[in-house]
C-alpha cells in the first residue's frame, strides 16, 4: 500500500494569476518510488488547524524532463489550493504519496497513432505530461489537443503549449476554445457542449483517424465529450477519463455512533486487511462508507479525494454484498473482478471482507 513521504519545493512558479507550478524532489532513497508514468497523479497531505487534509494533483512533467512537477490551481475556498498559491515556498517539504492513477496509454516507438486530447482548467496537468511524453516517445504519432478556458489570462501553461507546438511542427495542433472571450473563428467561443463537439468533427477533426482520446475536465463537459466521441465511432476502450473534483472533502470527523446502534441487528461485521494485517469491527449499515468506518476505528486506510473520483481507496470485496455509490475510477473489468473504491463502498451484507492489498 503506498505511504506517504516526504518531498523538497526546489521551485515553484506562478503561471497564471491563480495558479503554479510546483517543482518537486524526492530523497535519494525514496527517488524509485517517485518514478512515473504520464497522466499520473501525487496525493499531497497537510495538517490545517488540526485536521489532515489530502489533495490530488496531476504531474505536468514529461517522463524525459528529468523532473517532478505540479499545477495547482487554487479553487475559491480551497485550504490546500489557497496555501500552495500563497504560502508554499522553496524549501518546503511536502508528504506525498507515490504516483498513482492509469490515465494513460502504453507507448510504442514504432507505432503512428493519432492521439485526440480534451482539456478544461486545470485539467490540462495531466494531459500536458501525455502529449510531452507522447511526443516525444513515439516519433510517428501526432496529437490535437482542444483546451477550453473562460478567457486567454486563465490558460494553464500556455506559453509552454505555445513551444511545444514549434517543436513538434506538423505533429501538435492547439484548439483554444474560450468561454467568454470572442475570437475570429466562431467555432473556438463559447463552451465545449454536444453542439460544439458536433462542429468540430464537422469541420476540424476526422473521428474515423484517432486512435486514443484523452479527456480530463469537469463531468458536465467530460461526459458530453465522450458521449460525442461514442456518436463518431469511438469505443469506450478509445477514451480515457480523469475527471477532476473541485471542491474535495478532508478526513471525515470520527462520527459519533452508539453502543447499541453498532451492536444491532442493523450492523455489518467488516474485515480489513491492511498491509498483511487483518482487523475487524462492526459498523452501522446506515449508508457509511466502510472507508470511513476503517478511518473512525484508527486504521490508516489509503485515501485522497473520497469523491469517487482518484483510485487510492481502491480494494478488493472477498466476501459480502455492498453497493459503490459514485465511480469515476474503476474500468468495468475492475468492478467485475469485485474491486471497488472504499470511500463509496456501502455495506449491504451483514458481513463484509475487504483488502487494500490484492
Amino acid at each position: 500500500m503506498p505511504r506517504f513521504h516526504p518531498l523538497e519545493v526546489t521551485d515553484i512558479r506562478r503561471d497564471t494569476r491563480d495558479a503554479v507550478v510546483v517543482t518537486l524532489k524526492p530523497r535519494a532513497e525514496d527517488a524509485g518510488a517517485f518514478a512515473f508514468t504520464q497522466g499520473q497523479y501525487l496525493t499531497f497531505r497537510r495538517d490545517f488547524d488540526g485536521e489532515e487534509l489530502r489533495r490530488s494533483y496531476s504531474i505536468c512533467s514529461g517522463l524525459d524532463e528529468g523532473c517532478l512537477r505540479v499545477g495547482i490551481k487554487r479553487v475559491d475556498g480551497g485550504a490546500f489550493s489557497t496555501w500552495a498559491n500563497e504560502g508554499l515556498k522553496a524549501g518546503d517539504l511536502l508528504d506525498a504519496m507515490p504516483p498513482q492513477g492509469r490515465f494513460f496509454t502504453p507507448l510504442d516507438p514504432q507505432s503512428a497513432r493519432f492521439y485526440l486530447g480534451f482539456a478544461g482548467g486545470s485539467g490540462i496537468t495531466p494531459v500536458l505530461s501525455i502529449v510531452k511524453t507522447v511526443l516525444a516517445r513515439e516519433p510517428k504519432s501526432t496529437f490535437t489537443l482542444v483546451y477550453a478556458n473562460r478567457q486567454t489570462s486563465s490558460i494553464m501553461f500556455r506559453e509552454e503549449i505555445e513551444d511545444l507546438k514549434n517543436l513538434y511542427l506538423g505533429r501538435f495542433s492547439v484548439v483554444h476554445i474560450l468561454e467568454s472571450e470572442g475570437q475570429e473563428i466562431d467555432l473556438f467561443t463559447g463552451r465545449i457542449d454536444a453542439q460544439k463537439m458536433e462542429m468540430l468533427f464537422r469541420m476540424w477533426i476526422d473521428a474515423e483517424t484517432v486512435d486514443t482520446a484523452f479527456i480530463c475536465g469537469p463531468e458536465p463537459m467530460m461526459l458530453a465529450i465522450a458521449e460525442s466521441l461514442r456518436q463518431h465511432g469511438l469505443a469506450d476502450e478509445q477514451i480515457k477519463f480523469e475527471l477532476f473534483a473541485s471542491s474535495q472533502p478532508g478526513r471525515a470527523k470520527k462520527r459519533v455512533i452508539s453502543r447499541d446502534a453498532a451492536n444491532s441487528a442493523n450492523s455489518c461485521e467488516v474485515s480489513v486487511t491492511l498491509d498483511g494485517a487483518t482487523r475487524t469491527f462492526r459498523m452501522p449499515k446506515d449508508g457509511t462508507a466502510v472507508l470511513d468506518a476503517a478511518i473512525g476505528n484508527n486504521m490508516d486506510a489509503p485515501y485522497s479525494c473520497k469523491a469517487g473520483v482518484c483510485s487510492t481507496c481502491r480494494a478488493k470485496v472477498l466476501e459480502g454484498e455492498f453497493e459503490m455509490e459514485v465511480n469515476h475510477a474503476l474500468e468495468d473489468y475492475e468492478v467485475r473482478a469485485g474491486y471497488v473504491l472504499s470511500c463509496q463502498c456501502i455495506p449491504l451484507s451483514d458481513k463484509l471482507v475487504l483488502s487494500y492489498d490484492e
